[in-house]
């Protein structure tokens, strides 16, 4: 009885261990702190954490499975690069959710919640003025987070920050490149007018506006030549 209990004692550590990992990787991927290419120092988290490299391995296969690592020949993992069309396909898997998640939160929303995604947006307006774009992106992160959240649907908030960790350097590349803050508040400030009308049609139509990747081809070619020297799409 006291060995079983030690085996799933044992086994309940390893799993926190390596899920609390596989999140740290997948926010420094979505954060842009990790890049396409950069190697996963598998000693380094196993001292920070302080850990076998056991469920280090463990969260870099489940961050495999997600796309957002690739093994290499010699040995240990690296972020995951993306080709043109894979980036575009995710893109556009990502605005189709990210309208979901605003037509139910339209839908599902309650009274506080609607003026907590309004005082969100209306917190990111002196970002925007400054054209601070580090703060824009923390405002613009709170805003989606509330929306979500009140989609009542977990299985689809988890399924968008999946691609968003996975499309993220490449989507905060063409919002800095562009130079989009003034059009995503305004964007987002169309969305909260949605809301407060209980137009759930028009929430899912601004959402897939505002997740557009560019505005024409001419501002996709400005993105994509503009891509740091190493991360160019193929």
């Amino acid at each position: 009885m006291w060995e079983t209990l030690r085996m799933r004692s044992t086994k309940t550590v390893f799993t926190k261990a390596s899920d609390k990992i596989r999140t740290e990787i997948e926010a420094l991927i979505q954060s842009g702190t990790l890049l396409p290419g950069d190697a996963i120092d598998e000693a380094g988290l196993a001292s920070q954490h302080g850990v076998s490299r056991t469920p280090i391995r463990e969260a870099m296969l489940q961050l495999q499975a997600q796309g957002l690592l690739t093994s290499l020949s010699r040995g240990g993992m690296v972020v995951a690069k993306m080709d043109l069309q894979q980036l575009l396909s995710l893109w556009e898997l990502l605005a189709e959710l990210e309208a979901v998640a605003a037509r139910l939160a339209c839908q599902r929303m309650t009274r506080d919640e609607l003026v907590a995604i309004a005082n969100a947006n209306e917190q990111g307006r002196a970002a925007m003025e400054l054209d601070d774009m580090a703060a824009w992106q923390e405002r613009n992160l709170a805003f989606h987070e509330l929306i979500y959240r009140a989609t009542r649907n977990p299985y689809l908030r988890q399924e968008v920050l999946r691609i968003r960790a996975r499309t993220g350097f490449y989507r905060q590349h063409a919002f800095g490149a562009l130079g989009k803050i003034k059009t995503s508040f305004e964007q987002h400030q169309r969305l909260v007018e949605a809301f407060q009308a209980g137009d759930a049609d028009a929430a899912a139509v601004a959402m897939v506006a505002h997740m557009r990747p560019a505005r024409d081809a001419q501002a996709m070619s400005d993105f994509i030549i503009n891509l740091p020297k190493g991360l160019s799409l193929a």
